[in-house]
Formats: C-alpha cells, structure tokens, sequence
C-alpha cells in the first residue's frame, strides 16, 4: 500500500527515504527524510501537490497507479526545488492534459531548471483559487520562504494547508502524523535552522497572514503531518520572533592545544556565571546541531589559532555558513592563539558582515596561554554575563 487516504478523496503520495544522510552536499541526515506529495481528487478533477526527488519517482507513479489515476488535471508545483519538483518531467510525460500550477517566478525556474514547455505551466496569482469540483485550492505566495518561487496551497473545504518546506522536517518515519512531539520537534528545529532561518523576516509576515487562516492540518513537504496545526505554529513563532536566551554557543578548533586551553577557561567561566554553554570543536561537528544551537542563542564565541596568518579554514567556514544563516545573535566574540602572526581579531568578524551582533572584545594571544592570558577570557566571559543581564534574556 504505498498511497495513504487521510481525507477522504485526499492521500498521501510521497516516499520515505530511511537511508538518506546527507542533503544538498552539506546537511547532514541522521533521521533520513521524505518527500511528502498529495493527490486531492474533486468531483470533477484531480490535482497532484508537489511530487518526490527523481531518486523516489518510481514509487509516486506506482501510488498512482494504485490509486487508477488515469488523468490528472493539475499538478501544483509549490516549489521548484529537485527533491519536490524533480519527479515533474515524468509525471508530465505520463499525464499529458496536466497543467502545472505555479507562481510567475516558478514558471522561470521550471523551464530553467526542469526543462517544462512553457505550454505546460499556468501562473496562479496570489489568493488565487481553482475548483476542482466540490473543492478549492487557494494559492498563497510566500516569496523566499526560503525561495523566490514558493507558494502555500491552502485546501479550503478540509481546511488542510500545503506549505511545501515551510514547517516541514527532515525525519523518516512510517506515521503520517507527529505524534512523538519530542522528536519531531526537534526535527523541525535542526530543520527550521539549517533551511529557514535566514528568512525568519519574511516568515514572521506569513506566520501573521496564517494566523487569520483556519486550519485543521499542516501537510508539508518533508517530515509527518501536524494534525494539531498549533504545535508546529507556536514553535515557529518562539524560533522566529522569540527573544534569545542566556546561551552562548562557543565554536573552536585547535591545532596544538593553546586554543583549547582559551576554550576551556572560557567554557568553566560562562558556566559560573550562569550562562548556559553549547561548545563545538569545528573538526568534528554535526552542523545540523551547531545550526540549531544558534536559533535561541545571545552570544556566539569564535575561537581559532592562526593558519598561514589568518583563520583556521575550519573556523572560516563555520563563520561563512553563520554569516549565510543570519541567526539573531546580539553578541560576537573572537578569541584565539597565533605563533607568528595574524588578525583574527578584525580576519574572523569580517567574515560575518550579515550578522547585526555588537562585536565584543576580542582576546587573541601569541603562543600558549599563562594566567595573565587566563585572566583575558575571564574577563571576555565577564563581558557575555554582564550584556546577558543587561539584555534580559530568557533563560
């Protein structure tokens, strides 16, 4: 049985890849993902919401075939990207009265992208509505969240909200629905950081337009369904509109143990001052959970020793990819040892230009470090405590 009925004439369509570990070259998987698609069936058409990456496209068709799809009058493309959208040419090749729904800016990229004959596309506005007979599909663009392209598709008769990535997880599993909201919520978490949070902004304007939205189910792109639409709300109100909290997230790597040195003083100094700590050595991490401890975070601490007169490559990517998640961190600080020369202090935070943090003062020493170095770091997480309390975070 590979097409789930969970309203009646509206099914599950998608694939669970359990083995997946890696996305997009870069975002690790440990809970595999899938690619939820829906076939919605009116009394007089039948329209297709999204479709699966090409690896899985054989078991889509084979769940339309189950189902005797033998026409499909609409496939709506929320999302241009592969692991939605990558299925389209097949099903398009199979279902040749097929009109692919989308926004202006999808139309672009699924002829770029996909190779789909314009002929074959026809643009929605915003809040534009089709019948399908008995039913509506009503369409909300949500531009960079977290592409130039996306849509919402909103089911009006079931109440039922199609939101492709937004509030979606990647976590496989064979329930349709969250029911372990422990782990799906911190599923979503690790997903939310690593995808949207860069366009938390934009976000916070749909999460306020969908608020005047009913909705009895969150059916999005990757992850289980949200029968209790609430849950997956008001955790992406905390992420995206939620003060940060006493946390700081110290981020390091050390080549002969002077850094480390600096990062355990810094560490055992925070803790007693009552600012919790999430500590990350760079050669080893997972960058789904450092992503994560970013989302609540005040303060971020770089520590890095000098290579060939600048950062640890290691560091600077690590800066490179906060810089290009823009967390909404209040505070930087840079720390670090160097042999011969460097500019960590003025190297590292120019790495950072999205971020809106006030950048601390930075300690970066030569060699290894003695107590007066020691006093340095006490004074640098002096520094964090003090603009935590000022800033009256959340604990």
């Amino acid at each position: 049985m590979l097409a789930r009925e969970f309203l009646p004439g509206v099914y599950w369509v998608g694939a669970v890849d359990w083995d997946r570990r890696l996305f997009d070259a870069l975002i690790p998987l440990p809970d595999g993902t899938s690619y939820n698609a829906y076939l919605v069936r009116g009394s007089e058409k039948a329209a297709l919401i999204d479709t699966v990456d090409p690896t899985m496209a054989q078991m889509l068709h084979e769940a339309l075939s189950e189902l005797g799809i033998s026409r499909l009058d609409y496939v709506v493309m929320n999302h241009a990207e592969q692991d939605h959208s990558g299925a389209l040419p097949g099903i398009l090749a199979r279902y040749p009265a097929a009109k692919v729904l989308c926004t202006p800016k999808g139309a672009d990229l699924a002829i770029s992208l996909l190779h789909i004959a314009p002929e074959r596309l026809q643009p929605v506005g915003d809040g534009e509505a089709i019948s399908l007979g008995g039913r509506t599909l009503e369409f909300i663009h949500a531009p960079w969240v977290h592409w130039p392209e996306t849509m919402l598709t909103y089911l009006r008769e079931d109440k039922v909200l199609f939101p492709c990535d937004l509030f979606g997880s990647h976590l496989a599993t064979s329930g349709l629905y969250a029911t372990d909201h422990g782990r799906v919520a911190e599923a979503a978490k690790r997903y939310y950081a690593e995808i949207m949070m860069p366009f938390a902004r934009n976000i916070s304007r749909h999460l306020e337009r969908l608020a005047h939205q009913e909705l009895r189910l969150v059916a999005p792109s990757h992850g289980p369904m949200y029968d209790d639409p609430a849950f997956i709300l008001d955790l992406y109100r905390e992420w995206v509109d939620g003060p940060p909290r006493n946390k700081a997230v110290v981020a390091y790597i050390s080549m002969h143990g002077s850094t480390r040195l600096l990062t355990e003083q810094l560490v055992a100094a925070l803790a007693a001052r009552g600012v919790q700590v999430e500590r990350f050595d760079l050669s080893s991490v997972d960058l789904g959970k450092f992503a994560m401890a970013l989302v609540d975070a005040a303060t971020l601490l770089l520590g890095t020793p000098a290579v060939l007169a600048g950062p640890h490559p290691l560091v600077a990517g690590a800066a490179t990819l906060v810089n290009a998640l823009r967390p909404q961190l209040l505070f930087l600080g840079v720390y670090g040892s160097f042999g011969w020369g460097a500019r960590l202090d003025q190297q590292v935070p120019s790495l950072l230009p999205n971020l809106r943090a006030e950048l601390l003062p930075p300690v970066v020493i030569k060699g290894k470090p003695g107590p007066e170095e020691l006093a340095q770091i006490d004074q640098l997480a002096l520094e964090v405590a003090e603009r935590h309390e000022q800033a009256k975070l959340r604990p």
